[in-house]
């Protein structure tokens, strides 16, 4: 039962499952049985529920936020931008030559490596930026309240930090960089895909001008 209400979460919106859940305890809180077993019951629905709700939001691998997540916090920054014209820098950020890491040591190996930028990422960027691994080796970070100047040194430092770690799988030593393009929110942008859409640019223009640099963009 676990197992299914972890695959439907992924594709039944959140405030239907709210509804669910609290359709369940009503319709539970009816039974004439004894009351420990009513609250034994809910507590079980409650579990699956916010474990069904975490996996709808959460990368299993990484850990960190995941693709569905991304778009729904990045539409909510977007507006709230748009709206009181905060700062707002978008970053999205790829592992530099990942396809060649699998290949050569093989998948388990590049979901270690996955897993070790990500940890990076956590470490290096702040508590109130939100990291996001939003398909395969891209990630995306949203820097409420930073500008692009502000963004420079935060992704300088994780670049430089990925550069330098020290990872081993199976006795190699592996060396991974990444690549970073970054976009401030402006006041003529009409929506969040044109937001997107030059943060990609800066992206594959650091991606086509070496690697394992950030490209900022600014309008």
């Amino acid at each position: 039962m676990v197992e299914d209400l972890e695959e439907m979460s992924f594709t039944i919106p959140d405030n239907v499952l709210d509804e669910i859940q609290q359709n369940i305890q009503d319709i539970i809180s009816n039974f004439d049985v004894p009351e420990e077993n009513k609250l034994e019951v809910i507590k079980q629905i409650n579990f699956m529920y916010t474990r069904s709700k975490y996996l709808s939001s959460t990368d299993e691998l990484t850990g960190l936020f995941n693709r569905r997540s991304f778009d729904s916090t990045f539409e909510k920054e977007f507006l709230r931008a748009q709206r009181y014209n905060n700062n707002l820098t978008l970053v999205i950020f790829d592992i530099d030559y990942f396809k060649k890491v699998n290949d050569t040591y093989g998948h388990q190996c590049g979901d270690y490596i996955l897993k070790e930028v990500s940890n990076s990422a956590l470490q290096t960027f702040r508590k109130t930026d939100t990291v996001f691994r939003i398909g395969g080796e891209e990630f995306a970070v949203i820097l409420t309240e930073t500008d692009i100047n502000q963004a420079k040194i935060p992704l300088e430092r994780f670049r430089k930090t990925v550069e330098t770690l020290e990872l081993t799988y199976q006795n190699e030593k592996i060396n991974v960089t990444v690549s970073l393009g970054a976009c401030q929110y402006k006041e003529g942008f009409t929506n969040k895909s044109e937001f997107m859409e030059l943060t990609d640019k800066a992206l594959y223009e650091a991606k086509n001008t070496g690697r394992n640099k950030c490209v900022f963009t600014t309008l």
